[in-house]
């Protein structure tokens, strides 16, 4: 399976808006973060985590395909206010979009033209969407591809992270229960956010926090995303993290 880390920014995306620091000056395209999303693919089968604002972006820079469906992790503007943009996906068939019951009943009062109550009443032009309510722990099956949803906390949100294999994609934590790491148990390869190195905040992870985690989870290799424009230089940043970490970047491809 091929992951691809279609953006890594947190929700005000880099370069911020009004900031002229280094980060948000450089020329180099891994400094330059749309907001987090990613996207799993198999020869077979097609799956985003996530559609955020930045989806139709992100998207445009990958091969035109049927998206088999999309995991959402929460229900937060920044991982779902590009979902009216998969409209032109919808000539492969109805777009399938799997959340926790926060995502599915939230989502048809934020975008009630995407989710009528009744299918005759979808306005015209608008993607055909359906809605399934998923569980931590009860796996799923979206073509080939199996995915085991896990429970993590954003601040006293609970919202979802996936396990795919070997392969597990958490973002916007900011602790997890001692339970969840049982379903995590032989993860090699992981993608967990990490804001920034320091300044605590009340959501989400720092650097450090995310290292003691995939260290806890016994990762090989760990990716980090949804970073601020803090995080510092692409290649200064790596250079402080230990072996086995990397600050991941937009369009960023792994093999798992």
């Amino acid at each position: 399976m091929e992951v691809t880390l279609l953006g890594t920014g947190t929700s005000g995306g880099v370069p911020a808006l009004g900031c002229n620091c280094v980060v948000c000056r450089s020329k180099d395209p891994r400094d330059r973060r749309l907001r987090s999303a990613a996207m799993l693919e198999t020869e077979q089968t097609r799956v985003l985590i996530d559609a955020g604002p930045d989806i139709r972006q992100q998207l445009l820079r990958e091969p035109f395909r049927k998206i088999d469906g999309v995991l959402i992790t929460h229900v937060h503007y920044d991982h779902v206010g590009g979902i009216d943009d998969l409209r032109p996906f919808c000539i492969y068939g109805d777009i399938n979009i799997y959340g926790d019951e926060i995502v599915t009943q939230t989502l048809p009062h934020a975008m009630p033209y995407c989710f009528p109550k009744h299918p005759e009443d979808l306005y015209p032009g608008a993607p055909k969407l359906n809605l399934h309510t998923i569980h931590p722990h009860e796996p799923l099956k979206i073509g080939d591809i199996d995915v085991m949803p896990i429970r993590v906390m954003h601040d006293k949100m609970p919202i979802l992270g996936y396990r795919v294999g070997n392969f597990a994609y958490i973002t916007d934590m900011k602790t997890m229960a001692d339970e969840e790491y049982d379903y995590l148990k032989g993860v090699e390869v992981l993608v967990i956010n990490a804001l920034r190195f320091d300044r605590p905040h009340h959501s989400h992870q720092l650097v450090a926090d995310a290292i003691e985690v995939s260290r806890r989870i016994g990762a090989r290799q760990t990716y980090f995303t949804h970073m601020t424009h803090q995080i510092g230089l692409y290649d200064e940043a790596n250079h402080r993290l230990p072996k086995g970490f990397a600050f991941g970047y937009d369009q960023q491809k792994i093999l798992v």
